[in-house]
């Protein structure tokens, strides 16, 4: 991809103090964009400060929530694009607390729209949405013609602002388009608790020599490392062709869960994790194999990842054994 389409463009990321939104800031300021962060810092979720370490003075932070719609209307004018990844990923939390989960994954994104429609309608707009929405597969590869069958009530509210968004792109002309993300991982992930992906809890104990959780372990699942994310991203802001698109992002391959846990222990040099059950509060909300078929994105933006799982969690488990004192 050319990154100099993004040289002087000025960029909004909602959740940019989060995992895919610093590292997606990092890209863009090295493409010479104007990039300004905004983020709730709540506890419960993704933002961490020490995720812009070494570029805090080169991008503008704001402190402020999706759910207020007086800050948004401010937030999105004069912006060229609009990275939308702010939201509650917790499918536990979901479960526990539907209104929060309503509040940030589907009511503000219709806020943020409507902000945008009226204050910048020229924006373009890309929205992470994610692979759960599919809900227990019928088929594998997964593509996006598959039914659309939310476990939890966090499915069902992402399924609903990923909508939004291809609504407002078909209907008041808001360049939008829609990414489902599968399981992405790497460098300044969530890795205190699960609320992210239960992968950011294996990489934090194995790393402090403390053994993890395999729950059962015959699942199928492919996993996005957080540059190819990225690029995916950018390559959806600026090419047209994605206007009122929804794509699917998948990993460069698939892997049990225990292959998964017994790749982790080898690359790390040791560690021990326990196969178990699943917990009743988890077992109900599983979707079984999943991975991604995630042709369209290839043929229509040029997108293949490129980075294997086993260099990426060679890179994700070195950042942690430098930096893991940031993220506990």
């Amino acid at each position: 991809m050319n990154d100099k389409a993004f040289n002087g463009a000025r960029v909004l990321i909602t959740g940019g103090l989060g995992f895919i939104g610093s590292n997606l800031a990092r890209r863009l300021l090295e493409a010479g964009a104007e990039v300004v962060l905004l983020d709730s810092m709540a506890p419960e979720y993704g933002g961490n400060l020490f995720n812009i370490d070494g570029i805090e003075s080169r991008v503008k932070v704001n402190i402020s929530d999706v759910r207020d719609p007086h800050s948004m209307r401010y937030m999105v004018q004069g912006h060229d694009y609009l990275f939308n990844l702010a939201g509650q990923t917790s499918h536990l939390d979901s479960m526990l607390d539907p209104f929060t989960d309503l509040d940030i994954n589907c009511t503000a994104q219709l806020s943020i729209l409507e902000a945008c429609r009226k204050y910048n309608p020229a924006v373009r707009v890309v929205f992470a949405s994610t692979r759960q929405i599919y809900g227990k597969p019928d088929y594998l590869p997964v593509d996006e013609a598959h039914l659309l069958r939310p476990v939890d009530v966090n499915g069902i509210n992402k399924m609903a602002g990923e909508w939004y968004h291809i609504l407002y792109n078909n209907v008041f002309g808001i360049h939008g388009c829609s990414l489902r993300l599968t399981n992405t991982y790497g460098p300044r992930m969530r890795v205190r608790d699960a609320r992210q992906t239960f992968l950011g809890v294996w990489l934090r104990l194995v790393v402090e020599g403390q053994p993890f959780e395999v729950w059962e372990g015959r699942q199928l699942r492919d996993f996005t490392y957080v540059d190819d994310a990225v690029e995916a991203l950018m390559l959806a802001a600026l090419d047209k062709n994605s206007a009122g698109r929804v794509f699917n992002v998948g990993g460069d391959s698939v892997i049990s869960l225990l292959d998964l846990a017994r790749l982790l222990v080898e690359l790390n040099g040791g560690g021990e994790f326990e196969q178990k059950s699943f917990p009743e509060d988890r077992k109900h909300i599983d979707i079984g194999d999943y991975y991604a078929d995630d042709n369209l994105i290839r043929s229509v933006l040029g997108w293949a990842p490129r980075v294997a799982l086993r260099d990426g969690l060679a890179r994700t488990l070195a950042y942690y054994r430098e930096y893991l004192e940031h993220y506990v």
